[in-house]
């Protein structure tokens, strides 16, 4: 194998293997034989790593041990027993043949914020990049039967959203999901796709150059085998790494069966926000979105209900201006700040920070720095701790 393949994964927690190839690739090995076992799903596989401490681990375990895990039965753990015996090579020579890199959860490039969910893939297969920018994410999504209104707002959201800054992410079905997609990529904003199949098995055949340019700026992602086609149960699951990847996902169009309704159920149980578009009563595809905004999703008129809405980030996130400016955001509304704006936000720490040291070192007039904290007390990104001290919230 190529020493780029080897390289592209990074094993788990402990600290030692970071530092360590040979430990690396051992552990990627073991996951990838582990994940190649029929019947090991996400948590299934988490409990098996909590018990025995690494996928190496679990390779090396007996029979009986194995069956004590809950939902382990005695063909699983026969079947896990034996996964030392699987031949993963053929795998790794075809990621290798189609540059195809393989993440593993805790590793390089794996979302942080997908780690938080209850059941995080184990392995993901990947075109293209996830960058730490990417944890500023927002998810769109609706039905494949899309109107031509349903397109035109996904389409003006996932552009207004890319060009604030957020990556847009979503499962390239056709109808909404495309149009999200195109409208990052119109406007040169990043964009992350998710596959219920293989990487190599696209599903709908006809977003194959939609994918390839989606892996140009952004990534293509999926946590089924490259050459697996895909299942109607793997769409569903498919959701929650839509989801996992995301600050919140909006709804744009869905019946009142649709599957982006399981989405905003997904982001709900994940602790993520839910956006609904309106859409007239006696329309089929706004029965689902409006049963959203009844049920409490918060209704999306413009890009700006969406900004507003985003809390703080539980963990900043990093991203480059057009200019190449490095930024530290820990909150989306952060992305609406004129220039002015940001420059006094960016000056402001999380310890207590005198205004008369915001106006020396922004070298700004000193009522142009007092309006503009007046401005992030109001979109409670500061707060005050004196009269002459504010915090960054």
């Amino acid at each position: 194998m190529s020493e780029s393949l080897e390289n592209n994964f990074v094993a788990e927690t402990p600290d030692e293997y970071k530092s360590n190839p040979r430990m690396q690739s051992a552990q990627r090995n073991s996951a990838l034989r582990l994940q190649m076992v029929q019947g090991i799903g996400p948590r299934i596989y988490g409990d098996l790593i909590k018990h025995f401490g690494s996928p190496e681990g679990v390779l090396s375990a007996s029979p009986s041990d194995i069956r004590g895990i809950p939902g382990v039965g005695a063909k699983l753990s026969n079947n896990i027993a034996l996964a030392s015996d699987i031949d993963i090579e053929p795998l790794l020579d075809c990621c290798q043949g189609h540059g195809i890199s393989i993440l593993q959860r805790g590793g390089e490039g794996y979302s942080k914020r997908l780690e938080e969910i209850y059941d995080p893939p184990t392995i993901l297969f990947g075109k293209g990049n996830v960058l730490p920018c990417d944890e500023l994410s927002i998810a769109i999504v609706g039905t494949r039967h899309a109107s031509s209104y349903g397109i035109k707002v996904a389409d003006q959201l996932a552009r207004g959203l890319a060009l604030a800054g957020l990556t847009i992410v979503s499962g390239l079905a056709r109808g909404i999901d495309a149009a999200a997609h195109k409208g990052a990529l119109a406007v040169g904003g990043r964009t992350i796709a998710v596959l219920g199949g293989g990487l190599l098995k696209m599903y709908p055949p006809e977003h194959q150059s939609l994918a390839d340019e989606i892996s140009q700026s952004g990534a293509v992602l999926s946590e089924s085998l490259p050459q697996q086609a895909p299942k109607s149960g793997s769409f569903p699951r498919r959701n929650r790494i839509v989801t996992g990847l995301s600050l919140g996902v909006i709804v744009v169009e869905a019946a009142d069966r649709s599957g982006a309704l399981i989405s905003a159920r997904l982001a709900n149980e994940q602790g993520r926000e839910v956006f609904s578009v309106p859409g007239r009563m006696t329309d089929r595809m706004s029965k689902g979105t409006n049963a959203l905004i009844r049920d409490g999703a918060t209704m999306v008129q413009s890009v700006d209900d969406v900004l507003e809405q985003l809390g703080p980030m539980p963990s900043a996130a990093k991203i480059e201006t057009s200019s190449g400016e490095s930024l530290t955001i820990r909150s989306p509304a952060e992305l609406k700040l004129n220039e002015q704006e940001t420059q006094i936000l960016q000056l402001v720490s999380e310890d207590a920070t005198e205004i008369d040291w915001l106006i020396q070192h922004s070298e700004l007039p000193a009522a142009r720095v007092l309006s503009t904290v007046s401005v992030l007390e109001m979109r409670r990104l500061v707060r005050r701790v004196s009269g002459t001290a504010i915090v960054r919230i």
